[in-house]
């Protein structure tokens, strides 16, 4: 047996579960009677398995270098299993690496940029989504306020809870930073009565967002722009703005001025919620074995990730003052697994959108990517937080339409009422 195959057999004589690999040549190392079997057809698929380069396993996936009998549940279990460690270990690196990706960041996060990366991921295919999100097509963490809600439930009741933490009011104008497919901007219009507009730098989501705004009969009160931003008016300010799932892209070393512009997007006494996905670590920015390369290269590039201790430091020096903070990493990883489960059961409807060799690329690149992320959110490598903000007085009281004190209550069951 050569050295490579027989760490293959001590790997997988390890595992939490019975694990069969079919090698290239036909033989089967591992259990005959399997809950996952992996068919190998390259044998450098073998030497990132027994390395636990997760990361590199995905894209050898993607790429067609073996294939997955099982469920991804059971696969994402056999993954956690290899990893050599956590990966938010394997993700730190040292000051001058730092330096560098700071340095790379400012570049590549220019407003061309950022909208030919938005487009690469969010203008796949809205029949693609739309087979796996809930039927508003919300596309960040849910919030499951009781055990037994469904994904659509959860997701009405997020929706709910951003409003309510904003303390929506009828006639107010409402700024959605990333409006995504409009389940924010709609929700806040039709049950808070809110002047609404959204944002988004994906074509496919601003001709979505712009037919339900007719066909609703909100044309006026509602709008939707193609539009970075950056590029955003700051002349008449917003009395509350949220951003949801959107500063994840925005790039570490753009996180300032990003907060700034919000600070400046938002009338003083006003709100602002940013909901994102952070860092599990302090120091890193992607995860380790790899995954971070994958979902940059498959999923979202230029995506970064930030500590919720970075990210209060960087909303403060915007003119920011964090209120409430909230971790909702568990309904993150709920959430995934909802999408991911969906998506399984609907795999041959999934290849009929994403057709061809390219389609079965995407496909699987999304497989691993919504398990992947369940993974991870479940073990705690990255977190989910909302950060409810207002901006940090400046003044004197009277110059304000109410006290800033009193633009936020001194109790958080209102959120809940």
């Amino acid at each position: 047996m050569s050295p490579v195959l027989s760490a293959v057999e001590s790997k997988l004589s390890s595992l939490p579960l019975p694990v069969q690999l079919v090698l290239p040549d036909g033989q089967t190392a591992g259990s005959s009677n399997p809950d996952v079997r992996l068919t190998i057809k390259d044998k450098s698929t073998l030497a990132h398995l027994v390395a636990g380069q997760v990361g590199v396993l995905g894209e050898d996936y993607v790429e067609g270098k073996f294939d997955v009998d099982g469920s991804m549940r059971d696969l994402m279990r056999v993954a956690a299993a290899i990893l050599p460690g956590s990966p938010i270990d394997a993700a730190r690196v040292g000051r001058l690496t730092e330096l560098i990706r700071r340095l790379v960041s400012v570049w590549r996060h220019s407003i061309e940029r950022d909208a030919r990366q938005i487009q690469f991921h969010y203008d796949l295919s809205d029949d693609f989504y739309a087979l796996w999100l809930d039927p508003l097509r919300v596309y960040s963490c849910a919030y499951f306020r009781s055990p037994d809600m469904t994904l659509a439930q959860a997701q009405e009741a997020k929706l709910d809870h951003i409003c309510r933490k904003l303390r929506l009011k009828e006639g107010e104008r409402f700024l959605d930073v990333g409006a995504g497919w409009g389940g924010l901007l709609m929700w806040a219009a039709e049950h808070y009565g809110v002047d609404a507009t959204g944002i988004t730098l994906s074509r496919n989501q601003h001709a979505h967002v712009n037919r339900l705004i007719e066909e609703k009969g909100l044309s006026g009160r509602v709008r939707m722009e193609l539009r970075d931003y950056r590029e955003l008016d700051e002349s008449k300010p917003y009395d509350k703005v949220a951003s949801v799932g959107m500063f994840e892209h925005v790039g570490r070393a753009q996180l300032d001025g990003y907060f700034a512009k919000l600070h400046r997007l938002v009338r003083q006494g006003g709100l602002v919620l940013n909901h994102g996905i952070t860092a599990g670590g302090i120091d890193n920015t992607e995860l380790g074995a790899g995954m971070g390369e994958f979902i940059e290269k498959y999923i979202f590039p230029g995506g970064e990730l930030t500590h919720i201790s970075h990210v209060l430091g960087h909303l403060a020096s915007g003119g920011l003052e964090g209120l409430d903070i909230e971790n909702l990493r568990p309904h993150y990883a709920r959430t995934l697994w909802a999408w991911s489960d969906t998506l399984e059961a609907r795999l041959p409807e999934a290849r009929r959108i994403l057709s061809g060799e390219e389609g079965e690329r995407a496909l699987r690149a999304y497989r691993m990517y919504l398990a992947g992320c369940a993974m991870g959110f479940e073990h705690g490598w990255i977190a989910l937080h909302q950060v409810l903000a207002q901006p940090i007085s400046a003044g004197r009281a009277d110059e304000l339409d109410e006290p800033a004190d009193q633009a936020y209550p001194w109790r958080r069951d209102y959120i809940y009422g």
